[in-house]
């Protein structure tokens, strides 16, 4: 990515960061009300993570693009193809990961589906899977289409995946009971491979609700296109403000969009509910709109006023090296869960164990004077903290993990 827009590395970066911080809390018992989800209807700072990561796959995508074009359809799709399947690919793996389990004093295998109850099994969709699925899409969409053809097919998606709720919805088509997606899932995927965190099987990244997603990857490849296009390196130094002209029409520019599809995403909420586990529309246009306000204020910073800090170099860091560390997040609890510390018998003389995050978390995080947030919440940082450190040498390296 070109040197200039250093920003956008470190608003990515800023965006994994915030995505471990949020999924690895000392207990989910736990938590300050912003590193919650909302509990259906609305949104909170966490509700954020998941769309501006997908609005920087967009942003991403306006830079590699006119090489794809150059290169020819061949070549695309080889690329696109290649790297839909690496990451859905590894995002299930990552959901059967370890690949084992403990069952009373025995590691067992995790088999597909769960023959003692059939219900239960390894979840297909994910994070992961829905920005590969996301990212294919999108990438077709401004790949063949024009400009103008890529907005009405995104606006056609929206209204579309609106109509689709109300007319095959129930009573609440909103609702967790009354949204339709949960049936097609339930068909496609099967009830033993849904997310099950809502009591019921429930995928709040199945695939219908993929549908409004590829939208966020689309407004943010719109949004990275603009810059690029209009945030020509000459408007860039401060030589060129006293004419009056350099950043501000594209920034300007940025900023009323920003703020007019912020407002439209709240409008529309007042109909089509913001709800990120459903990935509404209004969701789609709200949370773009905060995105487009949060990189434009980082380009002021960062590309106009010059701002390079620790903090700068925190986020930059998880940017050269975001889908290893995101993947890394989730997979090193996972295999140090099989590690078994003996932490006495309980009540029956059963023999009782803990693992090392949790005795971490236990005995250091938790005794941190204060409620029992601020210990789970320094549990979050510590984690942070050993990811950035393992970036940080990646970088120093020079090591890049691609797909």
């Amino acid at each position: 990515m070109n040197k200039r827009y250093y920003s956008l590395d470190v608003f990515r970066g800023a965006t994994v960061a915030l995505m471990i911080l949020v999924n690895n809390p000392g207990s989910w018992a736990h938590l300050f009300s912003p590193l919650k989800h909302a509990d259906w209807h609305g949104c909170t700072p966490t509700d954020l993570v998941f769309p501006f990561f997908l609005f920087a796959v967009g942003n991403a995508m306006a830079f590699v693009m006119p090489r794809l074009r150059e290169s020819g359809d061949a070549v695309f799709w080889k690329k696109v193809l290649k790297r839909t399947l690496l990451i859905f690919g590894i995002g299930l793996l990552l959901n059967w990961w370890p690949f084992v389990q403990w069952r009373g004093e025995t590691l067992v295998f995790k088999l597909w589906v769960d023959p003692d109850n059939p219900d239960r099994g390894i979840r297909i969709m994910g994070v992961l899977q829905r920005i590969a699925l996301a990212y294919c899409f999108a990438s077709i969409l401004v790949y063949y289409f024009k400009e103008r053809w890529v907005i009405i097919v995104s606006a056609l998606l929206l209204l579309g995946y609106w109509a689709l709720c109300v007319v095959f919805g129930a009573a609440d088509p909103y609702s967790l009971a009354g949204w339709f997606g949960t049936a097609v899932d339930k068909h496609v995927l099967g009830v033993a491979h849904l997310y099950k965190g809502e009591g019921v099987p429930f995928d709040p990244e199945g695939l219908v609700s993929t549908l409004p997603a590829i939208v966020q990857v689309v407004l943010g490849y719109l949004t990275g296109r603009y810059i690029r296009e209009q945030g020509r390196v000459e408007w860039l130094w401060p030589r060129h403000w006293s004419s009056g002209e350099p950043i501000y029409p594209m920034l300007g520019g940025l900023f009323v969009v920003a703020v007019l599809m912020t407002l439209l995403g709240l409008f529309w909420g007042l109909a089509f509910p913001i709800n990120k586990k459903i990935w509404t529309g209004s969701y789609v246009l709200y949370t773009t709109g905060l995105a487009m306000l949060a990189i434009g204020t980082m380009i002021w910073f960062i590309e106009v006023l010059k701002v390079r800090n620790g903090l700068t170099r925190f986020f930059d860091v998880f940017g050269k090296n975001p889908l290893f560390i995101f993947v890394l997040s989730g997979a090193l609890p996972r295999l140090l869960g099989l590690v078994r510390i003996p932490a006495g018998v309980d009540a029956a003389g059963e023999n009782r164990y803990t693992t090392p995050l949790r005795w971490f978390y236990t005995e250091i995080c938790a005794k941190v004077p204060g409620p029992p947030e601020v210990g789970s919440f320094c549990y979050a940082l510590a984690f942070l903290g050993l990811c950035w450190a393992i970036c940080y040498m990646l970088d120093k390296k020079g090591i890049y993990i691609k797909v």
